[in-house]
C-alpha cells in the first residue's frame, strides 16, 4: 500500500514558479482567492467570508499535511512571495495508488500557463516521489479552461456523471479526467 510522507515539506521549483507551503501569512491572499466568485465559479465550496475563515482553511491544509493525508502548495512566482493560487493532492486512495489533483488561481493570472506549469511539475512529483499509479482531476463540464489545461498535460476524459452532485440548490454534472503512470 502507498505510504505518503510530506515531512519535510517538499518545496518545488519550476521555470517561473515556486510551489511552497501555505502559511498563516497567506491568510489575506487565501481569503482573496476563496472569496472571489470568479475564481470559485466551478468549485462547489462556500465563499470565504473573512480572514478568520481563511486561517481555518490554512489550519485544515496543515492538518492534512501533518497526518500525510493530502498536500497543498501555494503557487507563487519566483520573484514574488504572494500566493496566486493553490494546487494539491486531495482524496488520496493509498490502496489504489491514486490521488485527485485540484487547483485554483486568481482570475488575473488565468491564461498565462501558470496552472499547466505547476500541474506538469506535480504530475512528475506524483508519479516519481509519491509513487502514484494514477492521478485524477474532477471538473465542472462548463470549466473549459480547466479542461484545456488537463488535456494539455496529457489527461484523458474518463467519465461524465450527469447531475451527480447537489450543491448550491441544484444538481451538477461532473467530469473525471485521469492520467496513468507511463
Amino acid at each position: 500500500m502507498l505510504e505518503l510522507n510530506f515531512n519535510p515539506f517538499p518545496v518545488i521549483e519550476t521555470d517561473r514558479l515556486l510551489l511552497r507551503r501555505v502559511t498563516n501569512d497567506d491568510a489575506n491572499a487565501v481569503f482573496e482567492l476563496r472569496s472571489n466568485p470568479e475564481s470559485m465559479k466551478f468549485i462547489p465550496r462556500p465563499l470565504l467570508k473573512n480572514t478568520e475563515e481563511a486561517l481555518e482553511l490554512i489550519a485544515e491544509i496543515d492538518s492534512k499535511i501533518e497526518t500525510n493525508i493530502g498536500i497543498n502548495w501555494a503557487i507563487t512566482l519566483k520573484d514574488n512571495p504572494k500566493l496566486l493560487g493553490i494546487i494539491g493532492y486531495y482524496r488520496t486512495q493509498p490502496e489504489n495508488y491514486r490521488s485527485e489533483i485540484g487547483y485554483i488561481l486568481l482570475p488575473e493570472f488565468h491564461g498565462k500557463g501558470i496552472v499547466s506549469e505547476a500541474l506538469n511539475r506535480l504530475i512528475k512529483y506524483g508519479f516519481e516521489d509519491l509513487k502514484l499509479h494514477s492521478i485524477e482531476a474532477i471538473i465542472d463540464p462548463e470549466n473549459f479552461a480547466s479542461e484545456k489545461v488537463l488535456q494539455k498535460c496529457g489527461f484523458i476524459k474518463e467519465a461524465h456523471f450527469k447531475e451527480s452532485d447537489y450543491y448550491g440548490g441544484r444538481f451538477r454534472d461532473k467530469v473525471i479526467y485521469s492520467l496513468l503512470e507511463k
